[in-house]
């Protein structure tokens, strides 16, 4: 679906220019207007996908149109247009909202990459929204956040393995939801209509352990004052599952082997043995084939658990789900809380896409339910997520496409980047550009001035231009005195 843009500036020749740039280069649907109060009629009517709005108007300035939109659609992109002697307006419009602003003069290849990605990021969010409604709908599938290939490709072993009565082995980091995948499996299996009893094999000491999972008869211990069922018997004809098995005992690996080979086991003190109906499903973040070399876990053991295995990657190598992970711990969290929060601000999700999330899906969770809790608005920002951090200037415009930058260098795939070299050729490149467009843009386009800002020499400064297609001109102020805005070089 073509994206739907409103731009608002009372300077109809501006106005037209810009309609004339992305009209020709972009198929996007562009509606002008200049006069403010108009504009918020027609957005009011039917809401645009991309508002781009001047700030100085009369009858309305930008900042409160900014507001006005964001009510009407929490949803719908907004950039301000801004001349360079007043950023400070355009940093308080990005405090109120607004996903970027764009300085004049400007080049109109900035321009449309500008619009590009705020596009780009209105129907990535509708699509994964999409998608989610669509797996919560669908009957029995997991409940599992994700639309990115390596999550689809444990789904699809998830539909292929939970019919079987095999025996499946999940790993992965910490907080990737092994136990999700365990739930999964079991609610999608013949033997869903039974219980699933799940154990952490870290948390209990071995003798312990051994009452828990094969439970005890009366005086086997002091304190066995009766006999009391185990864990394995309480999933009979259902799931057990075992999390975090690694961290097994060697004496509780060999009792687990017998169970898995033979499907039978004895109580603790008990002289008879007990048929188990069962099927076992393990879990663990370590590298157990390291921990089976290094003689820490039994081979036979490992090759029965081993029979189906799923490993789940971490949240890093996924960003593209955290969008719709983020969305869907913001609805059930803004629910619990009874907070009418619709939206994650594009400064916000940038951040938490730039997170490294050591803790995965566990981490961002707690981060979206602190944010829930410290927003107080519809839209969730920067500094609900993460409270610590100094939203400042820099950040929000030319540091922001580094970031961006930084984000597709971390997927080899988009930028076909293979090895390291040509990752950093690139990254410099990138650099080079952003740095030298700021120094202009605080000279003005005074070549001297920004050679020694730069700390560089004039001639350097020109090739670096040269390479990088900029022109001084561009920074340059109008020659007119009496004009309110610079000449626009497009």
């Amino acid at each position: 679906m073509t994206a739907r843009i409103l731009i608002i500036d009372d300077e109809k020749d501006m106005l037209n220019v810009l309609k004339r740039i992305i009209s020709e280069k972009r198929n996007y649907s562009v509606t002008i207007e200049p006069d403010p109060i108009i504009a918020l009629e027609l957005f009011m009517k039917d809401p645009f996908d991309l508002v781009i709005t001047d700030l100085k108007m009369p009858g309305m300035d930008g900042i409160k149109l900014l507001e006005e939109v964001k009510k009407i659609s929490p949803g719908t992109s907004v950039f301000v247009m801004t001349a360079y002697g007043t950023i400070e307006t355009a940093v308080d419009a990005i405090k109120k909202g607004a996903y970027d602003y764009i300085t004049k003069p400007f080049l109109s290849e900035h321009v449309l990459l500008t619009i590009d990605k705020a596009v780009k990021w209105r129907q990535m969010v509708k699509e994964n929204l999409a998608l989610r409604q669509a797996l919560e709908e669908k009957e029995g599938y997991p409940p599992i956040i994700g639309a990115s290939p390596a999550i689809r490709e444990v789904f699809e072993h998830i539909r292929q393995v939970a019919p079987s009565m095999a025996t499946v082995l999940i790993t992965g980091p910490s907080g990737t939801g092994k136990e999700l995948v365990a739930g999964a499996i079991h609610r999608n299996s013949r033997r869903s209509s039974k219980a699933m009893v799940t154990i952490n094999c870290t948390a209990l000491p071995e003798q312990i352990m051994e009452s828990e999972l094969f439970g005890h008869v009366k005086g086997a211990f002091t304190g066995a004052w009766r006999d009391k069922k185990g864990l394995v018997e309480e999933a009979h004809e259902g799931t057990l599952f075992l999390d975090e098995i690694a961290d097994l005992s060697p004496f509780m690996q060999t009792k687990l082997l017998r169970l898995l080979q033979d499907g039978e086991y004895k109580p603790v003190g008990g002289v008879f043995t007990k048929k188990a109906d069962i099927r076992v499903i393990a879990a663990t973040n370590h590298d157990i084939t390291r921990d089976v070399k290094e003689k820490r876990f039994r081979e036979d053991l490992y090759y029965r658990l081993n029979v189906v295995h799923i490993e789940l990657p971490p949240l890093s190598e996924r960003k593209e789900d955290i969008p719709l992970i983020a969305y869907h711990f913001m609805e059930k969290y803004a629910r619990i809380n009874q907070k009418d929060i619709r939206e994650i601000s594009p400064p916000a999700m940038q951040a938490l896409l730039l997170n490294e999330m050591p803790g995965n899906v566990r981490e961002l969770q707690n981060i979206i339910e602190r944010g829930i809790i410290f927003c107080q608005s519809n839209v969730m920002e920067m500094k609900d997520l993460f409270p610590k951090i100094e939203l400042k200037p820099p950040c929000l415009k030319s540091d922001q496409d580094m970031y961006m930058c930084c984000i597709r260098l971390k997927d080899a795939k988009d930028l076909a980047i293979k090895d390291f070299k040509n990752a950093r050729e690139e990254m410099i490149r990138l650099f080079h550009s952003w740095y030298v467009k700021q120094v202009l843009l605080e000279s003005r386009g005074n070549i001297t001035r920004a050679a020694d800002m730069a700390g560089i020499q004039r001639q350097y400064l020109y090739r670096l231009m040269k390479e990088a297609g900029i022109n001084r001109k561009q920074f340059k102020p109008d020659p007119d005195p009496t004009s309110t805005h610079p000449t626009h070089k497009l």
